[in-house]
């Protein structure tokens, strides 16, 4: 599933990256935890689900290479997560949706998790 036909389940909002909505999804890993980000090891077509709005999550992606962020609880990205998002090639897409209706919608859609 490309994150073109994800952004109308979730009422998502694209923030940066709508030159990569055709992006395939393979896999969804929701946490506000960094560090169990960290522990996620060659997934590529990862989407990563948090309400963590700050620059450590952004460079998080950046180190574990994940370049698919959707932001839960209409928590507001900002002016330097953005930034950094657009550096690297990272789609960034907001909801209005709590974590828990967001990986719902997306495993009611056969996306898989990574664990």
């Amino acid at each position: 599933m490309t994150l073109r036909e994800i952004i109308p389940l979730v009422n998502g909002v694209v923030i940066t990256g709508e030159e990569f909505l055709d992006r395939e999804v393979e896999f969804v890993f929701a946490s506000d935890l960094m560090s169990d980000v960290l522990t996620i090891k060659d997934h590529d077509g990862l989407l990563l689900l948090t309400g963590l709005c700050n620059l450590q999550s952004m460079r998080t992606c950046e180190m574990a290479d994940i370049q698919m962020v959707l932001v839960v609880r209409g928590k507001v990205v900002t002016e330097d997560m953005i930034e950094i998002a657009q550096d690297n090639d990272i789609v960034l897409i907001s909801t209005q949706y709590s974590m828990y209706k967001t990986s719902g919608i997306l495993y009611n859609a056969n996306l898989p998790s990574v664990y």
